[in-house]
């Protein structure tokens, strides 16, 4: 039972006023972000809000109200010299909120929360009508964020969480191994493959043409064109002969998962791997929801169900992909069983190798 059904209206309200806060501030990370100044209070601080708004071209008034917000809840430190504010990042917070290669990283997360939040009309009228909201319709702000706030786990814990389970290493490191990388957005997920393997080849798709165009841009920036090709299409466009197919991140936002995992099974060899690495949610709905289960049905709420909605025929998963509905739609695309890997500690996902 939750913990507020017996709560009174004044418990309540201080319980919306709480989420309120939390929202509000949310969007002003997001303002700090985007418009630098966490970034150059990293870099420069510490500072006045004229310093900070003349060393970002933005306007004075506007920092110093954003500064004394983030003061206010406790993400910057205020402190005087020569009779003037001026304003700090603490480590651990320019860490979190700037530093893209940290585990830590989390300011994307108020990038994609923006994103829906300007798309909320629309979100309105597809919750009335049974329509959707695309990624495309979120724009570059949610885009570049998913791959934004993956990438740090890509780069640097990919390569051990693989190796870390033998049999699948050992697929994966079979000379000239074909690799496919379903859904690779930005590319990071391809460029840790090609990176962990070296011998490997690796074909990365994707049906976003943006994300292709960028990954691409992110596989000559790493100097791997010779071994990561990449292809704007859908999984389907796969051919035989594949070593390993990997889905990260993804398959509970497609509106047709089954066909997909069929179109991926017939692409793999029989002794090769699928591996699907989706949400670490339980099995089963808790009661009440912790963490992971209250932000991966938010993330449905406003992207992963509109997204997936946006298309027809359309499955409909949402973020909350419970083993059970995978372990469903493997069966029906023709995989004998799904195992649950021994990789724990990556983010808040877990990772499934699909059996012929």
């Amino acid at each position: 039972m939750s913990p507020h059904a017996h709560a009174s209206a004044d418990e309540w309200a201080e319980h919306v006023l709480t989420a309120a806060l939390g929202a509000m501030d949310t969007l002003a990370i997001h303002l700090g972000d985007r418009l630098g100044w966490y970034r150059k209070l990293a870099s420069d601080g510490p500072m006045t809000p004229e310093a900070l708004a003349d060393r970002t071209g933005t306007h004075p008034r506007y920092a110093r109200e954003w500064l004394a917000h983030q003061a206010a809840a406790g993400f910057v430190v205020e402190a005087e010299i020569d009779c003037e504010a001026v304003y700090s990042l603490p480590p651990g917070a320019a860490e979190a909120l700037t530093d893209g290669g940290s585990l830590a990283y989390v300011a994307p997360i108020a990038r994609i929360l923006a994103a829906a939040a300007t798309q909320m009309p629309a979100l309105l009228e597809a919750y009335r009508t049974g329509g959707g909201v695309s990624w495309a319709q979120l724009g570059d702000d949610a885009r570049w964020a998913q791959g934004d706030v993956n990438r740090p786990w890509f780069e640097t814990m990919l390569a051990p969480a693989l190796a870390s389970v033998p049999d699948l290493h050992a697929v994966l490191s079979r000379p000239g191994a074909r690799i496919a990388d379903i859904a690779c957005g930005a590319g990071w997920s391809a460029i840790a493959l090609a990176r962990a393997y070296p011998t490997a080849k690796v074909t990365a798709v994707d049906v976003d043409g943006p994300s292709i165009d960028r990954a691409r841009e992110h596989v000559r920036a790493a100097g791997l064109q010779d071994r990561v090709t990449l292809l704007h299409s859908d999984g389907g466009a796969l051919a035989g002969g594949f070593d390993a197919a990997f889905v990260f991140e993804a398959l509970h936002d497609m509106p047709q998962p089954v066909e997909v995992l069929a179109a991926i099974r017939d692409a793999v060899q029989d002794d090769g791997a699928v591996i699907i690495m989706d949400e670490g949610v339980a099995d089963h709905p808790p009661a009440p929801g912790d963490t992971v289960e209250r932000l991966m049905y938010g993330y449905s709420v406003l992207i992963c169900l509109p997204d997936s909605m946006a298309s027809t025929p359309t499955a409909a998963t949402g973020t909350v992909m419970r083993a059970p509905v995978l372990r469903e739609y493997a069966a029906q695309a023709g995989f004998s069983e799904v195992e649950v890997l021994p990789i724990e500690d990556f983010a808040f996902f877990r990772f499934y190798r699909l059996r012929h």
